[in-house]
């Protein structure tokens, strides 16, 4: 007859997937602020277009886009605490992202509009890390299994 055992500091599938996304995000908004990561660092501005850095010389970012990011990150970290947070980051943060996608394709990149900024690659990226977090929580939601082993002396 199979037990169960307690495990020490497990963590679900879940916790963990949204973990790393935020461990992510968080190295991103990070890089954001390193010169020769970040080209063009010189123009890096607060907020708008008119900021003409770009993260790994493809993504248009801005002090303010860099702090959404780490803020993103510390999120996705601290709701992997739980799987339900869990989930919630990776399906509603998906959400987020496939809004700022259509967002993106939608405004235009040289108004007052992208405020973030955003470029053509941010947009296709957005699209990607909304179907990616959805899919990881849609399909994690699915299994139960914990990530670390069981509790000492059990």
């Amino acid at each position: 007859m199979a037990t169960t055992h307690p495990t020490a500091g497990a963590r679900s599938r879940m916790q963990l997937a949204s973990q790393v996304v935020g461990a992510v995000f968080l190295l991103v908004g990070i890089l954001g602020f390193i010169p020769g990561i970040t080209t063009n660092y010189a123009s890096l501005g607060f907020a708008g277009h008119l900021s003409e850095a770009m993260l790994l010389g493809v993504f248009q970012v801005s002090i303010l886009h860099n702090i959404v990011h780490m803020l993103f990150g510390v999120a996705g970290i601290l709701m992997g605490r739980t799987a339900m947070q869990a989930k919630n980051f990776l399906l509603y943060g998906g959400i987020v992202y496939l809004v700022l996608w259509v967002y993106g394709l939608l405004i235009g990149h040289e108004t007052p509009a992208n405020f973030v900024p955003v470029n053509t690659a941010d947009n296709w990226l957005h699209f990607l890390l909304g179907v990616g977090m959805i899919a990881l929580a849609l399909l994690l939601s699915r299994q139960s299994t914990t990530v670390r082993g069981a509790v000492p002396g059990h």
